[in-house]
């Protein structure tokens, strides 16, 4: 928002600070959900900068003035240099016309390949590579989209690996946090983690022609689940057992172990081909 209004107000960013949100600044500023933070706030910080500036145009063609010469001169013409800005998505809703809605004003599109290896003794694995393409139009910072893409992955890579969620034949839940079950840490990022921006795709919807981005990368991680599923395919190649499999996600390291299946994961019970039954669920 900070590079919104610099280049909104022409000057450097060192010049502005962003306060805290609050109803009585704005009463009725939508949610930051969504991922719609950006194109709702930027864009109505650039109205109320557009205005601003509009403002001082009159101050401005004097030769070597600057931000300060303008704003004395224009507080001391007693020209308001305070002003708001909203914003809406246009053309959003219901279209009785057409029996159609438009929900929202783009998509995202995103692309992820991963590579992983397992350990068919011990079910875990590592993740080798990632390399993930993803368009946020014109980003408005490509640091910031970079890290979302980054902690989205990394976030969906616990939920698609690592994440599972037990409950006690009793109805009790077992994992009631972190302390009960595994958290994506350090050694979970793909040992080579590659992340790019699409480029020459402006989004002309947006301000500064941007998308927003924040939760879709998280379904990327899905790549890192279909190609456990892969190795573990390959591993029962080599034991001679092809076709179908199920592989029901967090593809924990039981479930990889029991997967890769041996004459050892044969002294388990079966519930149908593909699953089996934890031993935890028999306390």
């Amino acid at each position: 928002m900070i590079q919104v209004a610099s280049a909104s107000l022409g000057i450097p960013s060192d010049r502005i600070h962003i306060s805290e949100s609050s109803t009585n600044i704005v009463p009725n500023a939508p949610p930051s959900a969504a991922s719609v933070s950006s194109d709702l706030n930027g864009m109505a910080i650039k109205i109320a900068c557009e205005t601003l500036s509009k403002r001082l145009e009159p101050y401005k063609n004097e030769k070597g003035s600057s931000w300060n010469d303008w704003v004395k001169k224009a507080y001391e013409d007693r020209v308001s240099l305070s002003a708001t800005g909203f914003y809406k998505a246009p053309d959003l809703g219901p279209d009785p016309a057409t029996n159609s809605e438009n929900k929202f004003m783009y998509y995202t599109y995103g692309a992820g390949c991963s590579e992983v290896e397992i350990d068919c003794l011990t079910g875990d694995h590592t993740a080798i590579r990632t390399d993930i393409v993803f368009d946020v139009g014109t980003s408005l910072n490509p640091a910031i989209d970079i890290g979302q893409i980054e902690g989205a992955f990394m976030m969906g890579y616990g939920l698609y690996m690592l994440e599972n969620f037990k409950i006690s034949p009793s109805g009790q839940v077992l994992t009631q946090g972190p302390g009960n079950y595994k958290l994506p840490a350090i050694s979970n990022i793909p040992k080579q983690f590659n992340v790019s921006l699409l480029k020459g795709k402006p989004n002309d919807r947006a301000v500064y022609s941007s998308k927003a981005i924040g939760e879709p990368p998280l379904l990327l991680s899905v790549s890192v689940f279909l190609a456990t599923k892969s190795a573990i395919m390959a591993a029962r190649h080599e034991t001679g057992r092809r076709g179908y499999f199920r592989l029901d996600s967090p593809a924990s390291p039981d479930k990889i172990r029991m997967e890769c299946q041996d004459e050892f994961t044969k002294q388990f019970p079966v519930a149908e081909e593909g699953t089996y039954t934890p031993w935890f669920i028999k306390l």
